[in-house]
């Protein structure tokens, strides 16, 4: 094993995060090979600097005129320049006070600072790559973002454990709290996700859950279970409804207990309205964590992110970090969450005014971007093909049990229409019809 990963383990030794890595965690490093020397030859290298594999000209980046037309806003070194494997570091500072900002509940306390990862699908499985293990068992609802299978069963050869999402109405903590112990029992360590608001429901804790959720987590991790929370935060910040848990429940866990390690996986993708970006953030917290073991955490995230992609986009980073700092920001955020309100609203309304059968179901939902029907004694995917075929509406299927309306994307005049079109298709193939 590299001694700088050597280096790393020994700082976290006798830790919750030290116990969770997987075998390939506790062999991960982050070189100091080129990038170091890259590092020290800009800072001090006042001639001559031949370190960089990019081309210079005149002490800047070469950049095509055709870009610079498209980006007359960014510098070459903004817009065309390798960023840092962890991200550009004004960015990163930004995105750590905006956390504090935006979950109140950290006020106070300590977490590493944020890396830039290329979104949440890679923030998902670089962790799963620093913590997962074949065999290992991954804890998530049954309804749940499809591309967490393909990263645990499929990449990492692990297995998913679900349990029932909903239960008397509300978030099913019985079921997960079955769940973790059972995978507790097997190797003394549990991990989960926790996606809130969900995709595909579009259900997000009310307070209560989440006191109760976070009562159940200190419960198992005080009988000697290490637990790993994945806080999934992609639709931060979109709750409808009065009395939901409006910050993120990393900020419940990072000093919750010291069997608990607490991850963030966030980014601006839906909370900024820029989806092609491709920027995410990983930050870790856990009790009795110090400055050093969270450094420590961060550099063997840097090592399997300069694996993986080397680094994230730099240009994306910049134009992200100009909008943070754009003024009116905030109001222009707060028009477009309106709107996705109104889209709720209007969903919500039209639903309370239909007469659905007793087999179309709709599941619990109070923000995001999502909710769901369950079909019962019908297919979803004839549902869904039908409604494409022959009403040009799109929709999606899943387990052809459910299907899922993503209401943000349909004008909110529209809304009531669309369901008008799904009604009619399952009266048509609904059994009892």
């Amino acid at each position: 094993m590299n001694q700088l990963a050597e280096e790393l383990n020994s700082i976290l030794a006798n830790t919750a995060a030290g116990r969770l890595l997987s075998e390939m965690g506790r062999r991960m490093y982050f070189p100091k090979g080129i990038l170091t020397q890259s590092a020290e030859a800009t800072e001090k290298a006042y001639k001559y600097n031949a370190t960089v594999g990019m081309a210079y000209e005149h002490g800047e980046p070469m950049m095509l005129d055709a870009l610079k037309e498209a980006l007359p806003g960014l510098t070459p070194k903004e817009a065309v320049a390798y960023a840092p494997t962890g991200g550009i570091m004004p960015l990163r500072l930004r995105w750590k006070e905006s956390l504090y900002r935006k979950n109140p509940s950290l006020l106070g306390k300590d977490f590493s600072m944020p890396v830039v990862v290329p979104g949440l699908t890679a923030a998902v499985s670089y962790l799963t790559d620093l913590f997962v293990e074949p065999g290992d068992t991954v804890v998530v609802p049954d309804l749940h973002w499809p591309n967490y299978r393909l990263i645990i069963e499929e990449r990492k050869t692990a297995a998913g454990l679900t349990f029932p999402i909903f239960a008397n109405g509300g978030y099913n903590l019985e079921g997960l709290s079955a769940r973790l112990r059972e995978a507790g029992s097997r190797r003394g360590k549990a991990i989960c996700i926790l996606n809130f608001p969900n995709n595909p429901t579009g259900y997000s804790l009310t307070s209560q859950e989440a006191d109760k959720l976070v009562a159940t987590l200190v419960a198992i991790a005080n009988e000697g279970t290490d637990l790993l929370v994945i806080a999934d935060d992609a639709y931060f910040g979109l709750q409808y409804e009065k009395n939901l848990l409006e910050e993120s429940i990393f900020a419940r866990l990072v000093d919750a207990h010291q069997n608990i390690l607490a991850v963030k996986a966030d980014g601006p993708t839906k909370e900024d309205y820029v989806w092609g970006f491709r920027v995410g953030f990983v930050t870790f917290g856990g009790k009795g964590l110090t400055e050093v073991q969270q450094d420590a955490l961060v550099k063997k995230l840097l090592g399997i992110t300069r694996s993986a992609v080397s680094s994230s986009s730099g240009l994306a980073q910049h134009l992200l970090l100009k909008a943070l700092e754009y003024e009116g920001y905030e109001e222009q955020k707060a028009r477009y969450r309106a709107i996705l309100e109104g889209r709720y609203r209007a969903l919500k309304s039209a639903i309370s005014q239909a007469k659905l059968p007793d087999s179309f179901i709709p599941l619990p939902f109070n923000s995001g971007y999502f909710m769901s029907f369950e079909c019962r004694g019908f297919s979803a995917e004839q549902l869904r093909i039908r409604l494409r075929n022959n009403h040009g509406s799109g929709t999606i299927s899943m387990q052809d049990k459910y299907l899922r309306v993503a209401f943000s994307s349909v004008e909110e005049e529209d809304i009531p229409d669309l369901l008008d079109k799904i009604l009619l298709v399952v009266r048509e193939i609904e059994p009892n019809s």
